[in-house]
């Protein structure tokens, strides 16, 4: 096969969207797409959304994008690109999810500060049994920290790994989680934007590249009933103008000796933690995950080197020093994800929020918090529309398409559970 582009953007509903274009488009420009892709919901009904224009004609939108954003792929001769979205007037489109993390990124900066991300991937692997059924990956080794065959016998891992190396992506790692046959994949810390066009290629290539061994690579946030949920737990930091690490407070972090910066971003992300749910764990199915003593994300709460609190604060110092936020799931746009984070704990740096003291409870039998997540999609989205500071922070627009397109979502499934529920998404997420 000749040369040719694979032009892609990370939609409202983190489906990747896209077209293949001749080598003529390898370079610096543009292809137009119908706006009212983002009026288009999991079972394909189109629905007026706001932004999405379906009912003023369904008129065009643009992808544009740079030649030094071009990458190889995973498939031959086929390049690949991530752009931004403008409408036809030329301005930024205000739903596109790329150009809110961008928006998020600048007003660290307008600071003084860098914003560096980590993003931990967490996905289940599933196979057709004779009947057609998805039922869990035969992994009979399968262990927390699992290595090798017993793991992964059909070595799909093996072939995500040396594709990943071949294409430039800078794995962390690649391991077993705690419940068969889960994996969890790990990109080094990056710029931010760059950190997450890196996780959505990276999963978009997992997930076909698993499909090539028969594998349903499913980032869905709970798709086997009886066993633990799947994050997309978000890791960050700041650098100074002097390149130092903004949230170290010495050699090692902790509750006691956290810096101002650092106190301030947690009382953000504690302060919007119900309204962030409705933006970062956007599915029916993400509330089958976010439940009490599961290590999810669930509780209003923060520690330190603490994997039962929401926001931790990892005890590395130095260069290391990082929070890491575990509510979001894959379900989410991870551009809006990562923003409407950045958002958070930046509204909590300048409103001066009160910050709670941190968990002194295990997480699973006692807690010292009193507030959690909402139980349901319905009432996550609820909360987002009442937390008007975060929606505008991240962008009134896109805010206000994704709650319209959620509480539909919310009635479609409001009768679905379990394999009804998780077959809704399945094939997406």
């Amino acid at each position: 096969m000749s040369d040719r582009l694979r032009a892609l953007f990370c939609d409202h509903l983190s489906i990747m969207r896209g077209k293949y274009l001749p080598a003529a488009k390898i370079g610096d420009a543009a292809t137009r797409f119908c706006r009212s892709t983002f009026g288009v919901h999991y079972d394909k009904d189109l629905l007026p959304a706001p932004g999405a224009m379906m009912m003023e004609g369904l008129p065009d939108m643009e992808l544009r994008w740079r030649h030094d954003d071009i990458r190889d792929s995973w498939h031959g001769a086929t390049k690949i690109v991530l752009g931004d979205l403008y409408d036809t007037e030329g301005a930024p489109l205000p739903m596109c999810p790329r150009g809110a993390l961008k928006r998020a990124v600048a007003a660290w900066e307008d600071k003084g500060l860098t914003p560096k991300i980590g993003i931990e991937l967490e996905a289940f692997a599933l196979q057709r049994d004779a009947e057609g059924q998805l039922v869990p990956y035969d992994a009979p080794g399968g262990v927390v920290y699992g290595t090798g065959p017993g793991t992964d016998p059909l070595g799909f891992n093996d072939a995500i790994w040396e594709a990943a190396e071949d294409l430039g992506f800078r794995l962390d790692m690649i391991t077993a989680e705690y419940d068969a046959p889960q994996f969890e994949y790990t990109l080094t810390f990056d710029d931010a934007v760059k950190a997450v066009d890196d996780i959505v290629l990276f999963r978009l290539m997992a997930r076909e590249i698993a499909l090539d061994h028969g594998i349903v690579l499913s980032f869905l946030p709970k798709p086997l009933t009886d066993r633990g949920g799947s994050g997309l737990h978000v890791n960050f930091s700041f650098l100074d103008t002097g390149g130092g690490n903004a949230l170290s407070s010495g050699e090692h972090n902790s509750p006691e000796t956290a810096n101002d910066l650092t106190r301030g971003c947690i009382a953000g992300l504690v302060h919007h933690h119900k309204g962030l749910a409705g933006l970062i764990a956007p599915s029916a199915n993400s509330y089958e995950r976010l439940q009490p003593g599961t290590l999810s994300g669930y509780w209003r709460n923060w520690g330190g080197d603490h994997r039962n609190v929401t926001t931790r604060l990892s005890s590395e110092g130095g260069a290391k020093a990082r929070l890491e936020h575990r509510t979001a799931d894959a379900a989410a746009n991870p551009y809006t994800s990562v923003a409407a984070i950045l958002h958070a704990a930046r509204l909590g740096v300048e409103n001066g929020y009160d910050l709670p003291p941190a968990e002194t409870g295990d997480g699973f039998e006692t807690t010292d918090a009193t507030e959690g997540t909402a139980d349901s999609l319905a009432g996550a989205v609820a909360d987002l529309e009442a937390d008007t500071a975060l929606g505008d922070a991240v962008g009134r627009t896109l805010v206000d398409n994704h709650i319209f397109m959620k509480q539909q979502e919310a009635e479609k499934t409001a009768a679905l559970s379990g394999e009804s529920l998780r077959d809704f998404y399945v094939h997406y997420i």
